[in-house]
């Protein structure tokens, strides 16, 4: 059941953010189970050590079959730059299932060009985050994560193998904390926008 939201100011920016409510205002307890799960997921990623590399690529096939959801149901949700939430999502799935067939093959080979990851989300997060600016207020957040991704991914890919793979481990487990907290706090934001 979707509900019509009507903006006081028109068609503007504020119309267009209530449009993108409006229509997430359905599955909003899906953002709350799944920013559940994210979390859930941090804890378990950031209690691992290296020594631990086989249990680490199964997580991590875990954490990639979430963000293979994730950009699914925001690309469902956006139409702006949804050709990239699609292919992220291709991406994520793929590595979800090269971890769960080959664990500890998936995080070594994964820590070699997770610098090269990082550049590439943190330019889509920048240039999603430049695009949105006329509805997001907080666009700048984004702009600036992208930047520090792009800055971490550099500077990454020169460092030495076993400083990759313990910098891939705090990355994955506050990925999914992070990513938890955006999808929990999102929930809430449609929650109250369909309650209107």
């Amino acid at each position: 059941m979707n509900i019509g939201f009507r903006s006081p100011a028109g068609p503007g920016a504020r119309g267009r953010v209530e449009t993108v409510l409006d229509q997430m205002a359905g599955p909003w307890w899906m953002f709350l189970v799944t920013g559940i799960g994210w979390l859930v997921i941090s804890l378990i990623v950031l209690r691992f050590r290296v020594s631990s590399v086989v249990a680490i690529g199964v997580l991590m096939g875990v954490v990639f079959l979430g963000g293979w959801f994730s950009e699914l149901l925001i690309a469902s949700i956006r139409s702006r730059w949804r050709w990239a939430h699609v292919l992220m999502a291709i991406l994520f799935l793929f590595a979800a299932c090269w971890s769960f067939a080959s664990p500890f093959g998936a995080f070594w080979a994964l820590a070699t060009i997770f610098g090269l990851l990082l550049i590439f989300r943190g330019s889509l997060d920048l240039v999603t985050s430049i695009s949105a600016r006329d509805i997001n207020p907080a666009w700048w957040l984004g702009m600036t994560a992208g930047v520090l991704e792009i800055l971490l991914g550099f500077w990454v890919s020169q460092q030495e193998f076993p400083a990759r793979a313990l910098l891939l481990l705090i990355w994955v487990g506050f990925f999914a904390l992070f990513r938890g907290f955006s999808d929990i706090l999102l929930a809430f934001e449609v929650h109250g926008a369909e309650r209107r």
